[in-house]
């Protein structure tokens, strides 16, 4: 082991350190041509990975209960697990690839922890799949971090270069929710963020405490992190988001997005309840925030300095409602619209910020165990979580073979709905998670998202050829 001045894990590191809120983020990559699996394994120790100081660390505890990063030296063979050749995994079709994979990171969601006795991070290799799963602890760093160094490693498909160098990271991506420079009286802004901030300030404490969504077939709560997952991955491309969103005006990526899951929500709740909805029920989610000054993607240079803040888990979260509504011969950009002011509010609250520095604040003052069991009551009174990563829009490879898709999942949380959306290459994966006893039909509900954007876009596709005509 090697010696050197331990690094404090940070108290956002704690917190998912603790039973109740711990995570671990899977990260499936497929592939275009057949696997190399010991190419891959000399690529990969050859990479930045090898050089930044959180994956060369081992999470230790002192005699006081405080956990710190400790240098130590890499055997990449402990890291890099490359499966031995398995006939059940063989496929005769895409779809049948993308069920594999999804029952192995639904495993992985439940069953397989991984070892406190070498640094919190594993690569596996599966040839039959063409495909390879990352799995960090979410302690070492949270999405836009991870995302950042990962595509710092791949080179573009059209010129070899580095990947990330074609995403601006100065500019907002989808993301994070991003404020827009209003117009009017400075000081009419500064009451409105005033408002929409103590609203959401309230809405955190009421949620930490014993506000709770109306109950539903997809609601979750105490305990369902232990229970079986399956995960069924529900696909867009960012130009049918992109046509919805020019229909509306100012409307983002985001309310687009926002709009497809009340959508999809409520054709699921319409096909599977048995009980009458009322309308306008509110779903209430959680949806990540990243905190960073330079929002997007991070400059890599500033990833490897071990001292910068720009790594680890920055980012707070923000409770953001979708809404039931009767399908039925409904205008489908309503959802849009109607999330799009919601969105908007958010957008004029420091709400975000506000859960991370109270999340610190406990952490220092009552400890990561009295944070870890508010954060977990936050989620049990809500019905899902929602993440959203950015990836480089140009196709790439890792170790000279083509990527085909990036998705990433986590393990359990106590909502019987978990979400992760990561763009690449001009589409988009929403991963969902889902608590198999609550929701056995995955599936379905990923095709009631899928279906929900399509109609959406054949309404906006037919407004645009009204404007013309």
């Amino acid at each position: 082991m090697q010696s050197g001045r331990d690094e404090p894990v940070s108290p956002a590191g704690r917190l998912f350190l603790q039973s109740k809120t711990e995570l671990i983020i899977n990260c499936s990559i497929g592939f275009k041509n057949p696997l190399e699996p010991e190419a891959m394994k000399t690529y990969f120790a050859n990479s930045l990975f090898m050089k930044h100081p959180r994956f060369c660390s081992l999470l230790v505890v002192d005699a006081k209960g405080r956990e710190f990063w400790r240098k130590t030296k890499i055997n990449i063979d402990d890291h890099v697990i490359i499966h031995p050749k398995n006939p059940s995994l063989e496929c005769e079709s895409e779809e049948e690839c993308e069920d594999k994979i999804n029952a192995i990171l639904a495993d992985y969601a439940v069953s397989s922890p991984l070892s406190m006795e070498k640094p919190l991070w594993e690569l596996h290799i599966i040839s039959e799949l063409k495909c390879m799963i990352f799995r960090f602890h979410h302690a070492m760093g949270d999405g836009i971090s991870l995302m950042s160094l990962f595509l710092a490693t791949c080179k573009r498909l059209c010129d070899g270069k580095d990947a990330l160098s074609d995403v601006n990271v100065g500019e907002n991506k989808k993301g994070e929710i991003k404020k827009r420079k209003g117009k009017g009286n400075p000081f009419i802004r500064i009451l409105k963020v005033i408002w929409w901030t103590i609203l959401s300030v309230m809405e955190v404490i009421g949620r930490s405490l014993w506000v709770r969504d109306k109950k539903t077939v997809i609601s979750g709560g105490d305990g369902v992190e232990l229970w079986p997952r399956m995960v069924a991955t529900a696909k867009f491309t960012l130009e049918d988001m992109k046509t919805v969103k020019r229909t509306i005006p100012q409307a983002t990526i985001n309310d687009v997005l926002f709009g497809v899951l009340s959508l999809g929500f409520s054709k699921y709740l319409e096909s599977r309840s048995s009980q009458g909805l009322q309308e306008g029920q509110q779903i209430t989610g959680l949806a990540m925030v990243n905190l960073r000054k330079q929002p997007g993607l991070q400059e890599v240079s500033k990833l490897m300095d071990e001292n910068c803040s720009r790594w680890g888990n920055k980012f707070g979260f923000m409770i953001l409602p979708v809404y039931y509504h009767n399908t039925k011969d409904a205008d489908p950009l309503k959802f849009v619209k109607r999330a799009k002011v919601m969105i908007d509010r958010k957008k004029q609250s420091l709400g975000a910020h506000f859960s991370y520095y109270a999340g610190k604040f406990t952490m220092s003052l009552f400890g990561p165990k009295a944070a870890s069991m508010s954060n977990h009551k936050i989620l049990c009174n809500t019905t899902f979580t929602i993440s959203n990563i950015v990836g480089t829009q140009e196709e790439s490879t890792f170790a000279g073979n083509p990527m085909t898709y990036i998705t990433a999942t986590t393990t359990s949380l106590p909502t019987a709905v978990m979400m992760h959306m990561v763009s690449y290459a001009g589409k988009a994966s929403l991963q969902i998670s889902v608590a198999k006893e609550i929701i056995p039909d995955p599936r379905f509900m990923a095709k009631c998202f899928e279906d929900a954007l399509l109609e959406m876009k054949t309404v906006a596709q037919r407004a645009a050829m009204d404007d013309v005509c």
